[in-house]
């Protein structure tokens, strides 16, 4: 026994020495270099404070609807969607929304350059914004969810916003259609939406939409709108979906869904034949594949961005919620309160300084700016790549030709 314990004592002190000798020689390296201090909230990133602004007829009455969307044609021109107007303290037997503001354009700085007013009858719930990066004509699609008297839709727009290209909307805007399950239409038709939510682009110009909030398909379209194929239904079992929220793919053409309330993305073929499944992922909203065929997720709850190779093993993520903190201090804030006003954040809101809150869409512009769309803000954030960011860090340019 005396002769195990003298050759234990002796590993142990040779493991100290060396340990001593790693660090005197070299600094141990970790995950995020060998800087001191830092938190990493926003990643390999720098929000831009104060880059939301108000629009010109916003006053101490009325602020920004909730932020729906955001996608950039180029980094000065970056177009959005908002849920409209709204009180700012919403009163009872009161109007607490106004139907304009909806869809506006904002150059680099933030400042708002375009208003496509002319187009506000359209919409109601303009859900999210996209161009088809395999578009020359770079058109702008709007994927509406209705109500209000508003039906759900598919629009598609000029570049510029002067012409209504495509407008494919549900004759039958009637929540719940019926069915076994209520959330369910059983036998929906090629317009029967059901708070349809997602696009996504095919190279041959083809288009995947997620449908949706009480449907549970991908619907295939070809550039038309005609109907091609579909698959999917409302549940929680292989094949099944609970909430789409995010429809992304690949260059081999497989199609991933972010299904939302199962916690989930699943990985089919394009006739729709299941391939994988991501399990415990929780509140997937979003999902792009980036050029260099990188996996990013954008997590409403965790208010994080993650990132997966095509295997489905997390990599990487950074993001931290916004709003809220300890002991009654203000939430993840701009420091400068005279900034916050000259930026026209709401003081109730003022997180809008790099925390997310309950983010919504993502895009990222020619120049790697990363752009947020935060629904519970509401703003938008834009986030521009910290000097001598680790490139692997930081999200790719969308996948496209």
């Amino acid at each position: 026994m005396a002769l195990k314990r003298i050759g234990l004592g002796t590993t142990l002190a040779a493991l100290v020495a060396a340990s001593a000798c790693v660090s005197e020689s070299e600094a141990p390296v970790g995950r995020f270099g060998t800087s001191k201090g830092g938190d990493d909230r926003s990643g390999p990133y720098d929000v831009v404070p104060g880059w939301w602004k108000p629009a010109p007829d916003h006053d101490a009455t009325w602020t920004w609807g909730s932020a729906s969307g955001a996608w950039p044609d180029t980094p000065d021109r970056i177009l959005v969607v908002m849920w409209g107007d709204q009180r700012r303290q919403r009163q009872q037997g009161e109007e607490n929304e106004r139907n304009r503001n909806f869809l506006v354009a904002v150059n680099r700085d933030g400042n708002i350059t375009e208003n496509w007013a002319q187009w506000d009858s359209l919409f109601n719930r303009p859900h999210q914004i996209y161009i088809n990066p395999y578009d020359p004509e770079r058109a702008v699609w709007v994927d509406e969810r209705g109500g209000n008297g508003v039906h759900e839709a598919i629009l598609k727009f000029s570049n510029d916003g002067s012409e209504l290209l495509l407008r494919m909307e549900d004759p039958f805007p009637v929540r719940g259609e019926g069915g076994p399950n209520p959330r369910e239409n059983p036998n929906p038709g090629p317009l029967d939406f059901g708070q349809n939510a997602v696009l996504a682009f095919l190279p041959n110009g083809d288009f995947l939409l997620g449908d949706g909030y009480e449907n549970g398909r991908i619907v295939r379209y070809n550039a038309q709108g005609d109907l091609l194929s579909e698959f999917g239904s409302v549940g929680s079992g292989p094949g099944q979906f609970d909430l789409i929220h995010g429809v992304a793919v690949d260059r081999d053409n497989r199609i991933y869904v972010s299904d939302r309330r199962n916690h989930r993305i699943q990985i089919f073929t394009e006739d729709g034949t299941l391939l994988d499944e991501w399990p415990d992922i929780w509140d997937p909203v979003a999902i792009m594949i980036d050029v260099n065929d990188f996996v990013w997720i954008l997590d409403a709850t965790l208010n994080r961005i993650l990132k997966y190779n095509l295997d489905g093993q997390l990599l990487d993520y950074f993001g931290t919620y916004g709003e809220a903190s300890s002991l009654g201090r203000p939430g993840f804030t701009c420091s400068d309160n005279a900034a916050i006003a000259d930026a026209g954040l709401d003081p109730d809101h003022s997180g809008a300084c790099g925390g997310f809150s309950l983010p919504h869409q993502m895009s990222v512009d020619s120049e790697g700016n990363l752009y947020i769309a935060q629904f519970g803000g509401p703003w938008i954030d834009k986030y521009v790549p910290k000097p001598g960011a680790d490139p692997s860090r930081l999200i790719g340019q969308p996948l496209g030709p």
